[in-house]
């Protein structure tokens, strides 16, 4: 019992930190912990999943707020699109084919890990929006921040936002149908289609990832899938990771973040596409 709680506090720590520094859900390292080296059923690993995302949201959402990190506009604009997309999600589910909307979205995360590949070649990490967006600026969604890397404050102008809020809706569709975490597709959404800088885009993430899942905990914890001897050591190790995760983020060079990024979308794409065809990794 004691090795047990170990072995999920120490699962907590690296995925809270995984999760502050990328603002994704720590999912692609809990359930493995959980359902292979633990053997506990895929429900409860799922369960402890969202207490996972909301653990992280907390721990760095409240650092990311004091460095003044994240954007708290575009996180309660966008998460519209993504409350909206699960509802319908939850609705429709089994009417459209699952192999399919893996097929989609796999796809959707191999094309973002090439543009992000495109970036890391590119001369800069990111580029910036040439003109001020108007419907960004009417609704004072652009922001700067101070980075810690470089030592300067970067003021950036948000831009495309319906085509953000159409891959938000499509996240919570994902998320609703499939059962799966929207945190790469947060990310994706605000720093490839809306020109984020992917600092702020994960901060952000962070923030939004935690407003969503707060809806699904309620579900699990009423079906009895929420386990409080799982979950309390893994969110006691989620919160400490996602503390050390919130101080590494801001100092990291950005192309850096951008290089272990890569890797995860692009396993989560291919995992998906996988998928799609009816094989699982």
């Amino acid at each position: 019992m004691i090795n047990q709680m170990i072995l999920l506090v120490v699962t907590g720590v690296a995925a809270g930190i995984l999760g502050a520094i990328m603002g994704i859900g720590g999912g692609m390292i809990i359930t493995p912990v959980l359902t292979v080296l633990m053997g506990l059923p895929i429900q409860y690993a799922i369960a402890a999943s969202i207490i996972a995302v909301i653990a992280t949201s907390s721990g760095a959402t409240i650092a990311y707020l004091r460095d003044d990190m994240l954007n708290l506009r575009v996180a309660m604009f966008l998460e519209i699109g993504t409350t909206v997309g699960a509802i319908v999600g939850a609705i429709v589910t089994g009417m459209v084919p699952s192999n399919i909307l893996y097929w989609l979205f796999g796809a959707l995360l191999v094309f973002s890990t090439y543009n992000m590949i495109r970036k890391l070649i590119g001369k800069t990490d990111a580029a910036p929006a040439d003109h001020p967006d108007e419907l960004a600026t009417k609704l004072k969604l652009n922001g700067s921040y101070y980075d810690k890397a470089t030592k300067k404050q970067v003021d950036y102008t948000v831009t495309n936002v319906p085509g953000g809020m159409t891959m938000m809706f499509g996240a919570g569709l994902a998320s609703g149908m499939l059962g799966i975490g929207s945190g790469a597709f947060k990310v994706i959404a605000m720093d490839t289609i809306m020109k984020m800088p992917l600092k702020p885009s994960s901060a952000t993430s962070n923030l939004m990832m935690g407003v969503t899942a707060a809806a699904s905990a309620t579900v699990y914890f009423f079906n009895g899938s929420l386990r409080p001897e799982i979950a309390v050591p893994l969110a006691l190790g989620i919160l400490g990771g996602a503390l050390i995760g919130s101080r590494i983020m801001p100092i990291m060079p950005t192309r850096l973040l951008r290089m272990i990024f890569v890797p995860i979308i692009g396993f989560m794409g291919i995992q998906m596409l996988l998928k799609g065809f009816g094989v699982t990794i």
